[in-house]
């Protein structure tokens, strides 16, 4: 998922959809999972809502199984993400609900929490492949230890690099980006080349953007900044020694111009233009900005690692979509032999064509490696991958008011880090109590 695709649900969204769904959701019929033939043999269509956003990777995946049979047709109804939760809330409180939702994974505990989703555990379990799943997405839509979802797309961050500028400077690139100190001195290096070339480059007005690539940094050191089981959260910013040293970083590249002055103004919408321009360094980014956008002689010189932590170690954002079946479904068995579908290895493999890495392991075949070779660190290292099961996600990072963004901005733009700090906890623990309610 690049970053720019995540959807937004502020407040007072959260209050409408606390209005709608709990009084009406569960009243819904939840489909059998356990019947016999359940999943297979099914006719008809399936109603398929999906994000505008990732919309060419549900396609591609949605085309592939209509042409692989005549008796079911999936049709594929996009949505604006920035409308997607409240929609959907709508359909489920009217009783009229898509078969198989599409659902930003870090939105599907959502309607997890307010019992809206098909219970799939059973056919989850079934899997021979469960254990090769992206662990940190499957957790997203996991309540109570019930699998209400299951991915199949992967949005993974991590930090790409220029080989070329790292020869020029004479410094080993897998060793450089283990921690911060080296990440630092490498910048420092790259940045002297000369005035049109920096260290670093992330779009730092931007809040999905920097949700997506800082937040790895802390995770890496084990350090998350939403602690607590869901329902009764509190942010970790003040007294959180990760966060503090990723925002010295990043406010110690902005004061020695190591990073480029338009990442003040940066909004994502050229995200990564200048390290596919060969003008930078290192991007904390995804596959699709920094590799399927690229020229092929710009992919030919970059490499790519997790994100690290302050002093080590290191972590992705498990983004991507989440593949759910909203009770009330007309056709649940059509929808999970197509979610079963997506799963496979032929669909799988297939993914980086379209901007996104598999969710399953096994899917890094000989073939894989050699057409997707920058989307191989990403799926390879899976097991790294996280994002905090929240019911507040997008008022804490997405939005462009969220208090992680105005943190960001205040201590590496103003340069004030402890009021950075201590400004986003008390923001951070008010919005999730708000939220909790």
């Amino acid at each position: 998922m690049e970053l720019h695709r995540r959807n937004v649900l502020g407040l007072g969204g959260l209050a409408a959809l606390a209005a709608l769904l709990p009084s009406c959701a569960s009243a819904l019929p939840e489909a059998d999972v356990g019947a016999a033939g359940f999943g297979e043999g099914a006719t008809g269509t399936v109603r398929l809502w999906c994000r505008a956003a990732t919309v060419v990777g549900v396609r591609q995946v949605v085309d592939a199984f209509n042409a692989s049979q005549d008796r079911l047709t999936v049709e594929v109804t996009p949505v604006l993400d920035a409308q997607y939760v409240t929609k959907l809330a709508t359909a489920i409180r009217g009783g009229n609900v898509p078969d198989i939702v599409d659902i930003d994974d870090i939105n599907s505990m959502l309607f997890i929490y307010r019992d809206s989703f098909t219970d799939l555990t059973p056919l989850v379990q079934q899997l021979d492949f469960v254990d090769r799943i992206n662990p940190g997405q499957l957790r997203l839509a996991v309540r109570d230890e019930r699998n209400y979802g299951v991915p199949y797309i992967a949005d993974a961050s991590a930090l790409f690099y220029n080989t070329e500028l790292f020869q020029r400077v004479g410094i080993d690139p897998a060793v450089a980006t283990k921690d911060f100190d080296g990440i630092l001195a490498a910048a420092r290096a790259i940045g002297a080349l000369d005035e049109k070339t920096y260290g670093w480059s992330v779009d730092g007005n931007a809040a999905g953007i920097l949700g997506f690539v800082v937040q790895p940094h802390i995770w890496a050191a084990k350090a998350p900044n939403v602690v607590g089981e869901v329902g009764a959260q509190r942010g970790s910013l003040a007294d959180n020694d990760a966060v503090r040293r990723t925002f010295q970083l990043y406010q110690t590249m902005w004061k020695e111009e190591l990073m480029p002055k338009t990442n003040f103004s940066g909004d994502g919408s050229r995200w990564g233009a200048d390290f596919r321009d060969g003008t930078v360094g290192m991007l904390p980014a995804n596959f699709s900005v920094a590799a399927l956008n690229a020229t092929p002689e710009m992919r030919a010189k970059t490499g790519v690692v997790l994100l690290p932590g302050p002093a080590g170690g290191r972590a992705t954002f498990a983004g991507g979509d989440n593949l759910c079946i909203p009770r009330g479904a007309a056709n649940a068995s059509g929808a999970w032999e197509f979610a079963r579908f997506a799963l496979d290895l032929p669909q799988q493999t297939n993914l980086p064509a379209g901007g996104y890495i598999p969710v399953r392991s096994d899917a890094a075949t000989p073939e894989y490696r050699s057409t997707f070779p920058l989307a191989v660190t990403p799926l390879e290292q899976n097991a790294a991958a996280y994002a905090p099961v929240t019911l507040a996600y997008n008022l804490l990072f997405n939005q462009q008011d969220s208090p992680w963004i105005g943190s960001f901005r205040r201590a590496v733009f103003d340069g004030d880090l402890d009021g950075a700090l201590d400004q986003g906890q008390d923001d951070f623990d008010r919005i999730l109590e708000q939220a909790q309610l």
